[in-house]
């Protein structure tokens, strides 16, 4: 019984802490009413991300390759489905800084 309660946590452990990163491209980023929005192409679908300009991880991503990182639901600064903004050029695992947290919409 212990060794199964324990196998469970681990793996919630290790679910929790994947991570859904997604190579994407940056098609074009616009500022209006302080909202930045951001078209992006993940597979050929086509995606939004807003944040607010104002917010302290929101930036103008230029048109590109970046990795997008799916936050677990509830995590994020935005009431919606969060994602985080990576330059490809770093590993999202293992980097420190973030370029931006977005809340990402289909388009």
């Amino acid at each position: 019984m212990k060794k199964s309660v324990l196998l469970f946590i681990l793996l919630v452990a290790v679910q929790l802490l994947a991570v859904d990163k997604t190579l994407i491209t940056v098609k074009d980023t616009s500022i209006n009413n302080g909202v930045v929005i951001v078209t992006v192409h993940e597979a050929g679908k086509p995606y939004e991300l807003q944040c607010n300009q104002s917010a302290p991880n929101c930036a103008a991503p230029k048109p590109g390759d970046y990795w997008m990182v799916r936050l677990p639901k509830n995590h994020g600064i935005y009431d919606c489905a969060c994602v985080d903004l990576y330059p490809q050029s770093v590993d999202p695992e293992s980097a420190d800084k973030v370029l931006g947290e977005y809340c990402l919409t289909e388009k």
